[in-house]
């Protein structure tokens, strides 16, 4: 089985997402005796802000209360809301720390991890970094940083982000996730058949595990 998976560094929910999914994936894989391993996790590029700066000037708790004219009392309710919820799923975040910052180039690299085979553990450290770790995921120095603990070749890291190798392949990510119909995220593919959006629960993405692998044979 294969999953594509549209998602943004900068998504709580997608974090949310990746987690409640991975969990699915364990369950599913002891109930039929078959391995998490055998299904093919694709992560694909989707901006929730473009116009994001690339020098950070506010934190996202910021940001929100000026998007949605909300107090800065009311974005940190509901980032501690979503904490909760991460708390649950065994994460431990520090949301208030997060900073607005654009995650363009965090998908450039990941495109580099996906042709490497470190695809997953690239997307798992700058989620991390993110929320858990509240670092600055436009800063190169923290993305090159970020990247090779992750097992990246410093080299290429420093190739793509001192170029603009693997822009037109998160433009591609975006189109293809407006072609689904897709206009927010996380947004999964199951399959190229079956798409499911937002973070559900466990036991929904269950579910459609189940399904797809029924219908499979």
């Amino acid at each position: 089985m294969r999953i594509d998976i549209w998602s943004d560094i900068a998504c709580p929910w997608c974090y949310l997402g990746k987690r409640r999914l991975e969990t699915a994936l364990t369950a599913v894989a002891a109930r039929t005796g078959s391995s998490a391993e055998d299904v093919e996790v694709v992560y694909r590029s989707f901006q929730l802000d473009p116009s994001a700066p690339t020098v950070a000037t506010e934190t996202a708790q910021q940001m929100l209360a000026r998007r949605y004219a909300m107090t800065q009392e009311q974005a940190a309710q509901a980032q501690a809301q979503v904490t909760a919820l991460a708390a649950a799923e065994g994460m431990t975040w520090q949301h208030h720390k997060t900073v607005h910052a654009n995650t363009f180039d965090a998908h450039r690299l990941l495109h580099l991890a996906a042709e490497l085979g470190c695809q997953a553990e690239l997307t798992e450290a700058l989620m991390r970094a993110n929320f858990s770790e509240g670092r600055n995921l436009a800063d190169h120095e923290v993305l090159r940083e970020v990247a090779v603990t992750a097992g990246l070749p410093a080299d290429r890291v420093v190739d793509v982000l001192t170029g603009d190798a693997y822009a037109d392949a998160v433009r591609a990510d975006i189109a293809q996730a407006a072609a689904y119909g897709a206009t927010g995220v996380p947004f999964f593919v199951f399959d190229g058949r079956y798409g499911v959006s937002g973070a559900q629960s466990v036991e929904v993405f269950e579910q459609v595990l189940g399904q797809v692998l029924a219908e499979a044979g």
